[in-house]
């Protein structure tokens, strides 16, 4: 079968017919082509293909119905011939190729699954037709002079571009837009337009450039406190798709609880908690868990939406590690179907695993490998016949961890035990107690010897009229070290 693109890209396909001078339309319809085989899932996921779609608007809607399409062989039929049809609502013709041909590979004989050259034509001339009536009046307006007419028939231009597929071009007219705004709003609605072209685009640089001046732009009080969930998402999101999860763990924590579905062209509700909770529990110890997301008022209203992720956190929480990990192995395939997760949710889940392995052993000096084993690999006890042997895949796992500095410990294979090399807690707080009682009687051996020199007049003061480093200097306990 032929690696099937990446869904915010450009097939290889398309690559070719831009290089070979095809119509500008087709060059332009994605800023950077990106071309990734695609995950296949085969469990089915635990959501309902049209429940889930609902909760989206705009172009990501396509975009999360063409990735589950090519990704879930039990719902590629119906997810491929949805993205046909935003596709086609839309007139994006290069959107509407991509999912054709996807569907031509897990149903030839469907219908759909035919390109229907008569509606490719056809949309062609009326987006051309548009794109023309669309620059003449751009045209005029600007013959005119007329800033506010400026300003709109470029919005306008940029939006029919956006809608169209053209994200290049979209792109340009937005950040034209710029030179003719008057007003802190007019700038606020073209900033958000160049922050949902970057998303698509996945210029997540770009992104957080807009970001950074959306915050800084000059809007009135109640319209900034309006805007700020969606600039916090879109901040979160950018710092999670460039790897920063401590970074995006706390900007997804940081987000106001009014987001509501006003950001439903980019994420949901349900996004932010899965998102957040999944960085969080990559990047944060217990203590910081408990602390910034379970304690966390805000934070409490999103969770609600995924019960699951507040139980996986709470689990981790209370060395609860199995059933922690059991839940997410369970989420795994709806995970993988989501377009800003798939990419990163293998390293995710690496470094939770990771964590909860370290979070394990810090209560213990050393550990049985068949009781680990019988947390973190439950699915071999029984199924091998030494899997706590050397060349288990755990015990490699251990190694690893080992090998690379996270884990300070050494295995002892003769006793199947895991010994950590770290300071042992208890005798060090034994030892440092010592010390301090026996610095402790030394201070009150000298103080009672001092009351009682005093208490007898056996103290002997220097006489003043000597002075201190005088000839007939008199001896003084206070030289001593009485004191």
């Amino acid at each position: 079968m032929d690696t099937l693109p990446d869904p915010v890209g450009s097939s290889q396909m398309d690559i070719e017919t831009s290089q070979a001078g095809g119509t500008p339309e087709v060059a332009n319809s994605a800023a950077k082509p990106r071309v990734r085989a695609p995950v296949r899932v085969e469990e089915a996921p635990k959501f309902d293909l049209d429940t889930y779609i609902a909760n989206y608007t705009g172009r990501t809607r396509y975009d999360r119905l063409y990735l589950i399409g090519t990704c879930s062989p039990s719902l590629a039929n119906e997810a491929l011939k949805a993205a046909i049809a935003e596709a086609k609502a839309s007139k994006d013709i290069i959107k509407y190729e991509k999912a054709v041909r996807a569907l031509s590979e897990v149903a030839p004989s469907d219908p759909e699954a035919t390109l229907n050259s008569a509606w490719v034509q056809e949309t062609q001339r009326s987006v051309n037709a548009q794109t023309e009536r669309l620059e003449g009046e751009l045209k005029g307006y600007k013959n005119n002079l007329i800033k506010e007419s400026i300003r709109m028939g470029t919005e306008d231009l940029g939006n029919h571009y956006y809608r169209t597929g053209d994200l290049a071009a979209a792109s340009k007219a937005y950040s034209r837009v710029r030179d003719f705004c008057t007003t802190p709003n007019h700038i606020t609605s073209m900033l958000f337009k160049m922050v949902s072209v970057s998303i698509e685009r996945g210029d997540w640089l770009s992104v957080q450039s807009n970001v950074h001046r959306l915050r800084n732009s000059q809007s009135k009080p109640e319209d900034a406190a309006r805007n700020e969930p969606k600039i916090a998402a879109a901040w979160a999101l950018a710092q999670m798709q460039q790897g920063a999860f401590l970074e995006a763990a706390n900007s997804f924590l940081a987000i106001p609880a009014d987001l509501g579905d006003s950001y439903n062209e980019v994420l949901t509700p349900n996004d932010v908690a899965v998102y957040g909770g999944l960085c969080a529990l990559a990047s944060m110890n217990r203590e910081e868990l408990q602390r910034n997301v379970l304690d966390n008022q805000s934070f409490r209203n999103f969770l609600e939406l995924e019960p699951h992720i507040r139980r996986a956190i709470a689990f981790f929480c209370n060395f609860k590690f199995r059933p922690c990990l059991d839940i997410l192995e369970s989420y795994r395939p709806d995970y993988l179907l989501d377009v800003h997760l798939q990419r990163f949710l293998p390293q995710l889940y690496k470094r939770i695993r990771t964590k909860s392995i370290e979070q394990y052993m810090i209560p213990y000096n050393r550990v049985t490998l068949d009781a680990m084993a019988k947390i973190f690999a439950p699915s071999v006890i029984g199924g091998e016949a030494k899997p706590t042997d050397i060349s288990s895949p755990f015990v490699q796992e251990l190694i690893g961890l080992i090998q690379d500095g996270v884990l300070d410990a050494r295995i002892d294979m003769e006793k199947g035990l895991l010994i950590s090399n770290q300071v042992d807690l208890r005798s060090e707080v034994q030892r440092s107690t010592l010390e301090n009682f026996r610095e402790f009687n030394q201070e009150a051996h000298w103080r009672i010897l001092r009351a009682q020199v005093l208490y007898h007049g056996l103290e002997i003061k220097s006489d003043k009229k000597f002075g201190d480093g005088g000839k007939g200097a008199r001896f003084s306990r206070e030289g001593a070290g009485f004191d």
